[in-house]
């Protein structure tokens, strides 16, 4: 317990102390540009130095003969908006550079840049800078156009009948996307800047009138408290701005989807865009939204409850069925019938392990042969889950390694943490069964039954952005219950979910921003 205090006081100073990496701030007298048009370029050129993309284009415009340059990160700049927006006007226009909204560029924002530390995020994020002799300033234009893929469908969260589109590596596109789909004037967005080394823009997005703004006060005060070097992607960030970092179980959805995100924003919730990852971040959550499917809204409400419930069982099945065939075989034979152990018993007489080792094996060939088909190429991937699955399950039965039954459980195992919607709550699942079935080996079904136990309480315990994680279940609030076990029809789920604590409580309707009708 000791050790465990110490690490999170450690996470902690993480998030709460300035980090020891940050950056030496340059020198307020270095800070400034010159009006020397060659002092700037040596400046420029010392600040990035051994940096071969750095492109520094000298010109002399026509209308004064003053010489003048542009610099630029090459692949971070669209060369076309470049060369036709800015030098060809620069070159053969007439204008006045003392009055800045005159200037002929056709481009987007043009902004006045007076130090060395906004002109060097400029050009690190896209951005090309023009300097002009006599001016102890420059100028920013948007030029950005770095490499992009483009649009397709998501594929961790497959959809029949949703969209296809999933989030790409871009912020603004990601935003755009989300904006489709919510064309209102609430919809806000707060950005952020996080890292010393590298600023990543986190962008906060939610609808005024719905969410409830001391969870927002909550994450941003999270996330700007943050002393890291970057934040690369969601996952870090969702890693870093969660209650527990050491438990086991998401705090917080990450989706690829914008309906999905789109969705949970019309519920109350928050979405956070970081930059260059192509997945959203979503919450605060509670532990019935990982079973949620955007495919349950687009069905007839029994097929989708039908659908929600089999996936609340295959979740038990993922968690406790080794465990529970290893209470059943070691210690609580009366469970099992008996024909059906007579003929576990003549399988299991040609296998050397006792069955948690049995059952050990078979999860850890398991758990190899899903990683190895998901990190090679898909045609390799497939071809190396069939011969894992058939050829060597087959092979160590006929060796005597296990039994098979042991096959038939770790198969539908597998089968089951597979339906979960959510990759990270399956992948959880899946690590649960491993204690599940170290206990079962020793205490057999009242081990099952603590562990369980166990893990009802940290479920309870936790939570998300401050909210608690298993409601509505625990605190009960049976009238959300209507779309965490079943889904009811969507004309009677008027009333967004109390456990979201939302300003506005119903959907559609009304109009009001607080407390419009909280019965």
């Amino acid at each position: 317990m000791e050790f465990i205090r110490r690490l999170f006081k450690a996470a902690k100073v993480m998030i709460d102390q300035p980090s020891h990496n940050q950056q030496t701030p340059m020198p307020l007298e270095l800070d400034h540009l010159a009006n020397s048009l060659s002092m700037n370029i040596t400046q420029l050129q010392s600040l990035f130095s051994d940096t071969p993309d750095l492109v520094i284009r000298s010109f002399t415009y026509k209308q004064t003969g003053a010489p003048a340059a542009l610099a630029y990160l090459d692949g971070l700049v669209d060369k076309n908006s470049i060369n036709n927006n800015v030098l060809h006007p620069l070159l053969f226009h007439e204008f006045d550079l003392a009055d800045h909204d005159k200037l002929p560029i056709a481009i987007g924002d043009l902004h006045r840049l007076l130090k060395w530390s906004d002109i060097s995020f400029a050009l690190l994020n896209g951005y090309s800078v023009l300097f002009v002799e006599g001016y102890d300033y420059a100028f920013s234009l948007e030029t950005q156009g770095w490499p992009q893929r483009a649009i397709s469908d998501s594929q961790i969260e497959a959809s029949l009948k949703g969209a296809h589109q999933g989030f790409i590596e871009t912020g603004s596109q990601n935003i755009a996307l989300i904006r489709r789909y919510i064309s209102s004037q609430q919809l806000k967005i707060k950005e952020l800047y996080v890292g010393e080394r590298t600023r990543s823009k986190v962008s906060i997005l939610y609808l005024e009138d719905v969410a409830l703004p001391e969870i927002r006060l909550e994450l941003e005060r999270r996330i700007t408290g943050l002393r890291v070097d970057c934040i690369l992607n969601t996952g870090e960030l969702a890693e870093l701005i969660e209650d527990n970092p050491f438990s086991l179980f998401p705090q917080l959805i990450t989706t690829e989807r914008p309906d999905t995100a789109a969705s949970q924003l019309l519920q109350g919730r928050y979405c956070v865009v970081v930059d260059r990852s192509s997945s959203v971040l979503i919450a605060p959550v509670g532990l019935a939204a990982f079973f949620q499917g955007i495919d349950d809204y687009s069905t007839r409400w029994p097929v989708a409850t039908f659908f929600r419930l089999l996936r609340y069982f295959a979740c038990l099945i993922a968690a406790f069925l080794p465990a529970f065939y290893i209470a059943c075989i070691s210690f609580n034979h009366e469970l099992i019938p008996l024909d059906l152990i007579l003929s576990i018993g003549e399988f299991r007489s040609a296998v050397p392990f006792p069955p948690f080792i049995e059952a050990l094996i078979m999860e850890i060939m398991l758990e190899m042969l899903r990683e190895a088909g998901v990190r090679l190429p898909a045609p390799i991937g497939q071809t190396v889950g069939i011969v894992g699955g058939i050829v060597i399950g087959q092979a160590a039965v006929q060796a005597g390694i296990v039994s098979n039954l042991m096959v038939v459980v770790v198969a539908s195992t597998a089968v089951a943490s597979f339906i979960l919607p959510n990759f990270d709550m399956a992948a959880s699942v899946r690590l649960i069964r491993f204690p599940m079935m170290t206990i079962a080996s020793m205490y057999g079904i009242i081990g099952i039954m603590a562990g369980s136990m166990v893990i009802i309480a940290h479920l309870i315990s936790l939570k998300s952005l401050g909210e608690a994680y298993s409601s509505p279940i625990a605190p009960m609030r049976i009238t959300d219950w209507k779309d965490v076990f079943i889904r009811l029809p969507l004309a009677k789920m008027v009333k967004r979910p109390k456990s979201v604590r939302t300003l506005q409580k119903r959907r559609y309707g009304h109009m009001k921003q607080k407390g419009d009708d909280s019965s």
